[in-house]
């Protein structure tokens, strides 16, 4: 029983996730934090990274089948992204936790409302060949978003693809697919580091479990992202985002 919900899970996190470019973490700790009470957090937080690991490798794959990663912004996003995830890890001891999580957490509702009710500047278009953007911005943003990654102990593609949108002029299926190949690379890194480390000792079967969900929830977020438009994709961004912030929050004022 304990594997079918597990899989269920990560179906729909895979699903929502691949939609809207993000892991689908924010979706699956949530259920993780609740059923999982006595489980350290560092693991949980392992097996989250683990499940978004299948999660954007399947989701890119389905992606590149499309022909709709930005491969040159990926792989710059990536390397400008891990510095400031490493940054932000040290800087975790040094920040008043609470109150930069409540902050963050109003922050992230904020923009949540704004993407929800003004959608419209998500472009429609599927060519990569087209989409120029600032290099120099990209890459300095990119390092923040690692940054704030790390802080807030959210997945990056949360907030990166509303940087990618509205900072970077991506269009939104661009933007989502870029942003799965990011978090592909950055993922599998980081589940290799927690295998090493024995984090991920003892939870294979619950990671195998979400995996399962998540690499067929993927491919059905990737075919359901064709038939959604832009406007609707960003609505669902905003609906992530607001359950991200809610977690945050929560987890803040507890």
């Amino acid at each position: 029983m304990e594997f079918v919900w597990l899989v269920t899970v990560g179906f729909i996190a895979g699903a929502f996730g691949t939609l809207v470019g993000a892991g689908g973490g924010f979706i699956a700790m949530p259920f993780l934090l609740v059923f999982y009470k006595d489980t350290p957090p560092e693991v949980l937080t392992a097996v989250s990274l683990a499940m978004i690991c299948g999660n954007s490798v399947s989701g890119s794959i389905a992606y590149a089948k499309m022909k709709r990663i930005n491969y040159r912004a990926g792989l710059l996003f990536a390397l400008a992204a891990v510095p400031g995830s490493i940054i932000g890890a040290m800087a975790v001891d040094y920040i008043p936790r609470r109150e930069f999580d409540i902050f963050f957490g109003v922050v992230m509702l904020l923009v949540s409302v704004y993407l929800f009710l003004r959608p419209g500047k998500s472009s429609e278009s599927h060519n990569v060949a087209g989409n120029k953007f600032n290099l120099w911005i990209g890459a300095s943003s990119s390092f923040f978003v690692g940054m704030l990654s790390s802080l807030l102990g959210i997945g990056g593609g949360i907030i990166h693809v509303p940087v990618m949108i509205y900072l970077l002029d991506f269009p939104v299926h661009i933007a989502t697919a870029t942003s799965h190949f990011v978090l592909a690379i950055m993922t599998f890194a980081a589940t290799i580091f927690h295998i090493c480390t024995g984090n991920l000792t003892g939870s294979f079967p619950m990671v195998l479990a979400l995996i399962t969900g998540v690499i067929v929830g993927a491919q059905v977020g990737a075919w359901a992202s064709s038939k959604i438009g832009g406007k609707g994709i960003v609505r669902g961004l905003a609906i992530a985002l607001l359950i991200a912030a809610a977690r945050i929050l929560w987890m803040a004022l507890k």
